[in-house]
């Protein structure tokens, strides 16, 4: 009787290896903190939307599950943070940890009703569980503040020393220092063994059990965690900006994030951050070019990356990088 082969560790270990390209791209916030110090407030709500798109493309990208209420996740996140620091509880690190495990445990919950069907019903699932936590805040006015937003927020000095000032250095430096920490952590879960078991159920779920693989339990993992990471990113518009707005729980928020992450590319993790970072800066200067009709140029250019980069931006850097082997080493 034949031995089973030995599996292979090699290919995984190759593609969790870090390249050169990706040591520049981590030192464009480096770069961006020097070149725009006025404009550090727009540079950390990319920085906290980019982690935003992050959290949903482990869910889509990788495990295909499909949601148009993940604003229900950040938004959770955002009044967690910001009810612990309107009652005197602003540590910065303590809001993340418990907006990161009540979004988790909302993820948790929620994610017995929305893995039982199939695309649409997940859809509408999504969909409602967010607009009942929307509606939620808005009656709840003595806890959330209704649309008046949440006031109070009084977030402490990061580590004890650091003051959110009003140029937003602090606030900056935290909110990447942080993205980077969760990219970290998913890059070596997607390069995991978890991560191709995931790659295998977006492609062929009814196949995976005779694998050995956990079907149901994996994606329960993986959308608890993406749960896990929206609710921080919520916490840090929260605490970057020391209010609340019942925006952050809107159906707008959910399709502006799933625009970010088909421009940017889904299944892949560089993807959902240079989405979200192109996204906010076409927006921020057509808006400022034409400030009544940005919204008809910005759609214009959606159009065109769908039509021409179908797999989108990181689809088109791939293509170019095939050219020029040496350059994504």
């Amino acid at each position: 009787m034949t031995a089973p082969a030995a599996f292979d560790a090699a290919p995984l270990r190759d593609a969790a290896r870090w390249r050169r390209i990706e040591g520049l791209f981590w030192l464009l916030p480096v770069l961006g903190y020097f070149v725009f110090p006025d404009n550090l407030a727009l540079l950390t709500q990319m920085a906290i939307m980019a982690l935003f798109a992050l959290s949903l493309d482990l869910i889509l990208g990788y495990a295909g599950i499909v949601s148009l209420g993940h604003a229900a996740f950040y938004g959770i996140g955002a009044y967690t943070a910001g009810l612990l620091a309107a009652h005197g509880h602003g540590d910065p690190l303590l809001g993340l940890a418990c907006a990161a495990v009540v979004a988790a445990a909302l993820g948790f919950a929620t994610s017995f009703l929305v893995l039982r069907g199939a695309d649409l019903t997940r859809l509408m699932v999504t969909m409602g569980v967010a607009v009942m936590l929307h509606e939620a805040a808005n009656k709840l006015t003595d806890i959330t503040g209704g649309v008046d937003g949440l006031q109070g927020v009084d977030i402490r000095p990061l580590f004890g020393h650091f003051d959110y000032d009003m140029v937003g250095r602090t606030g900056y430096l935290y909110s990447v220092a942080v993205l980077f920490l969760l990219f970290w952590i998913a890059r070596h879960l997607v390069h995991a063994p978890f991560g191709l078991t995931l790659r295998g159920i977006h492609q062929n779920a009814a196949r995976m059990p005779a694998l050995g693989s956990p079907v149901h339990a994996r994606l329960v993992t993986v959308y608890t965690i993406g749960a896990a990471y929206a609710g921080v990113a919520g916490a840090l518009l929260t605490q970057t900006t020391q209010f609340v707005s019942i925006d952050v729980l809107s159906f707008g928020r959910s399709a502006e994030l799933l625009l970010m992450l088909v421009l940017g590319g889904t299944g892949s993790l560089y993807g959902a951050l240079l989405g979200a970072v192109v996204f906010m800066a076409v927006r921020h200067q057509l808006a400022d070019i034409n400030p009544q009709y940005w919204q008809f140029w910005l759609g214009l250019v959606l159009i065109a990356v769908v039509l021409y980069a179908r797999d989108g931006l990181m689809g088109a850097l791939r293509r170019v990088a095939a050219r020029w082997p040496g350059v994504a080493r």
